[in-house]
């Protein structure tokens, strides 16, 4: 078995190697802009090897004659293929969000199908949950602004998946490992001082769809909806930057440098992998007390979210005033 994973790992590098190769030759690269931390101009789409490793895993289980376990996830294969092409398109040449949406929209239908919560009588609920694991990927890729984040957190998340397996069996174990080589593969490119890829909206979403997925067919098996708990980092980030900015009268849709993590790696010239280090290893913390804690999960999720809603408010008075010297900075240049 561990001679197989070998393989995987080689033919991830080795795709992802050759997908640089393509990159530079096609220019596909991200340029640093408003909302970018970076200054150099790096190649983008590397979290290309997340959709290649779903590739990898279906060949490696048909050619061990398990077609029946691909079979059996071809409404979330479905889904994931169409997010994954839409969203390296994006990359390539940016699509309108109507776009982007409508894709978004059909392939979480399709997952949806896939995990066996379509209750037409409770169309509202449904239509709601739609809306919000649809704002979820999204924030995913909103989230991934510098190096080593996407990978690190993905790490943090996907870890503690593979560990509750073990015990629940709610998903295929093959197609999380070969998640986690693709990852790690990433970011062996990605998690360095000067990265030499990011992952890409191809990466960022690609990747959040798998963990929606997985997280969702966790809850299903276990009946427990806390284990949400295990992209809470992200989610208090995500939200009360979102509520800051709406008090602020922004554009929601306008390039910002808000998050918690932008101002720790701009403002307070935190280098990147120890912020993204920190965003892991909380996450990993947190979700390690749902497991083992002998606690109620939804009271100790209750209790982890205020305090990690305490810790962004106090970090934002204490530091947002730097953003804000930066913004009027921008004005006298």
């Amino acid at each position: 078995m561990i001679w197989k994973y070998g393989i995987i790992i080689v033919i991830l590098l080795v795709a992802e190697l050759i997908y640089f190769k393509i990159a530079d030759k096609c220019n596909i690269v991200d340029k640093p802009n408003a909302r970018s931390s970076h200054t150099q101009v790096v190649l983008r789409g590397g979290g290309i090897i997340f959709a290649i490793s779903i590739l990898v895993w279906m060949v490696s289980q048909m050619v061990h004659g398990e077609w029946l376990t691909v079979k059996g996830y071809l409404p979330f294969l479905l889904g994931f293929v169409m997010i994954a092409v839409v969203s390296f398109w994006d990359d390539v040449h940016s699509l309108p969000d109507s776009v982007r949406l409508v894709v978004q929209f059909t392939a979480m239908f399709l997952m949806f199908y896939q995990l066996g919560i379509l209750q037409w009588k409770l169309w509202w609920v449904v239509l709601i949950a739609l809306i919000v694991c649809v704002g979820i990927i999204n924030a995913y890729n909103f989230m991934d602004g510098i190096n080593g984040i996407t990978g690190g957190y993905s790490l943090a998340v996907l870890l503690p998946l593979i560990y509750l397996n073990v015990q629940y069996e709610y998903i295929d174990m093959p197609l999380l490992i070969c998640i986690v080589l693709a990852d790690v593969v990433f970011c062996w490119f990605n998690v360095r001082k000067q990265a030499k890829c990011f992952a890409g909206d191809v990466g960022a979403i690609s990747m959040a769809f798998i963990v929606v997925f997985a997280i969702g067919m966790l809850m299903i098996k276990t009946k427990d909806y806390s284990y949400i708990m295990f992209l809470v980092i992200y989610g208090v980030d995500t939200i009360l930057t979102i509520i800051h900015r709406i008090i602020l009268h922004e554009n929601l849709g306008k390039a910002h440098r808000k998050h918690a993590f932008q101002i720790m790696a701009n403002e307070l010239k935190m280098p990147h992998v120890l912020v993204s280090s920190i965003y892991m290893l909380l996450q990993l913390l947190i979700s390690a007390g749902l497991i083992w804690l002998p606690m109620n999960h939804y009271a100790y999720s209750a209790v982890v979210i205020v305090l990690m809603c305490l810790a962004y408010l106090l970090f934002m008075k204490k530091y947002y005033h730097l953003h804000e010297e930066y913004l009027v900075s921008l004005k006298q240049e």
